[in-house]
């Protein structure tokens, strides 16, 4: 085998690619089977097709300038794949899916600094209370030059930051360059960076509550601000909610932020792929905030889990909504990690959400089209397939607002042949104590686990 040609050998990794993904064709077509009954065997055309994708990885390895990387080639096929389909839908490769839980769980290994890329520079923005960075003595308006002696000029600002996070207790060297003063180097360890996505203050009578994220501690950290801010003020006049600039994040952390302002009733309804398939999400008895009028900040950046909470406190008449037309990202996607996360994940759109209020009919003249700063791409994706886009209303112009309100709640059919399965889906406590996640498919849990994460535009700053 050795000493075969290199046509021979790559014919041979060609046609046991063509296998291997056959196999993994039929397997997954047998699980989707055995799951919901209604999915069909891989048809021929496909086996073509994946004959045609190895002969062009045959004569890119064979033909291609400069040498290349299989492994990336057929990341970037898969990736190309998936977001053909829309462009919220991808491939997470092993690293990136890692920083994506990272994200999620609102903690990581790192020193506690939130950065910015500068003219090819990484700039810290500020360091975090009670980090490591802080306690180095760390300052905002910093400039990182390198990292354990390893210049990171003109380093793209993620790999950066992926540099400096790793495993808790390991030391880390910063070279630090500071107006004014020489360069200078800062040895940190790193530690567990708990990431607070919720931070609040009082303004006279009034409570300002920002949400610049939506991970698995915002629902709690909302109510615990709320809690907090009531005790400061019983008296407390209002309280304004600030969603610029929030990019989204878990669904069910967007239900459990609405369920704090809300006094039972429907937050957002999901659909998938087949017209039976609706899932419900409703919020418990009980406004913490008693009815405190509440207005909610919006602008071009508030997307998906930011848009479902501000679309379920103006559809419920809860909120008034200042700013700008939102983002306009009206699907949910399920992260199903491959082999337990070791080859990565997939990010997958399985379903669309819509607030209370029925949703945009491209066909219905009396509802509002969406327009405004949007994704180019998500934009028309999302007119095509009539997706919802929030807009933002002013409360001073009510005769402009009311003829831009949707007429009332959307009633599905009923019938004996077209019965819709509804699921009321409530949290089992106060937010931050459950969550209300779903399974896709069969097989362990550890490699079909879908958690509903409807995402959005990615912040600008890192955090390290």
């Amino acid at each position: 085998m050795r000493g075969a040609p290199l046509s021979s050998r790559l014919n041979m990794r060609k046609y046991l690619m063509i296998g291997v993904s056959a196999f993994v064709l039929g397997a997954a077509s047998m699980g989707l089977v055995n799951a919901t009954a209604h999915a069909t065997a891989p048809k021929p055309e496909a086996f073509h097709m994946l004959e045609l994708f190895g002969d062009v990885l045959t004569t890119v390895e064979q033909q291609y300038v400069t040498p290349v990387d299989d492994k990336k080639l057929i990341e970037s096929a898969i990736d190309g794949m998936l977001t053909s389909l829309d462009p919220h839908s991808g491939y997470l490769n092993a690293a990136d899916y890692q920083d994506m839980r990272d994200q999620t769980r609102g903690e990581y290994g790192g020193l506690g600094l939130e950065v910015t890329a500068d003219d090819g520079a990484v700039k810290v923005i500020s360091p975090m209370d009670d980090t490591p960075a802080a306690k180095a003595g760390i300052k905002a308006g910093d400039y990182i030059t390198a990292i354990d002696g390893k210049s990171v000029l003109g380093l793209p600002l993620d790999q950066a930051v992926k540099q400096m996070r790793g495993d808790v207790g390991q030391a880390i060297t910063l070279t630090i360059a500071r107006e004014k003063h020489d360069p200078f180097d800062v040895k940190l360890t790193r530690e567990v960076i708990a990431v607070k996505s919720v931070k609040y203050h009082a303004e006279g009578d009034y409570g300002y509550l920002r949400i610049s994220a939506f991970n698995e501690k915002t629902g709690q950290e909302t109510a615990d601000a709320v809690k907090a801010l009531e005790a400061k003020n019983p008296k407390m006049k209002g309280l304004v909610i600030d969603l610029r600039n929030n990019p989204g994040g878990l669904l069910d952390q967007a239900v459990a932020v609405s369920d704090v302002f809300l006094d039972g009733g429907e937050v957002v309804s999901q659909r998938g792929r087949e017209v039976s398939d609706i899932e419900r999400y409703n919020a418990h008895p009980g406004d913490m905030t008693h009815g405190l009028p509440i207005v909610v900040l919006t602008n071009s950046g508030t997307a998906s889990a930011a848009e479902i909470v501000s679309g379920a406190l103006q559809d419920r008449h809860r909120a008034e909504i200042v700013g700008l037309t939102t983002f306009g990202k009206g699907s949910v996607q399920s992260v199903i990690p491959l082999r337990g996360g070791a080859d990565g994940a997939l990010k997958l759109t399985t379903a669309r959400y819509f607030t209370p209020v029925r949703p945009f009919d491209p066909e219905d003249r009396h509802h509002p089209r969406p327009r405004g700063r949007r994704d180019r791409r998500a934009g028309q994706a999302d007119r095509r397939q009539g997706l919802p886009v929030l807009r933002g209303r002013v409360p001073q112009r009510p005769e402009r607002r009311r003829g831009r309100d949707p007429p009332g709640p959307a009633q599905p059919r009923r019938g004996a042949a077209g019965e819709l399965r509804r699921q009321d889906r409530r949290l089992p406590a106060r937010p931050g104590a459950g969550r209300a996640e779903g399974r896709l498919g069969p097989g362990p849990a550890a490699d079909r686990e879908a958690r509903h994460h409807p995402g959005g535009p990615r912040p600008r700053p890192g955090q390290a």
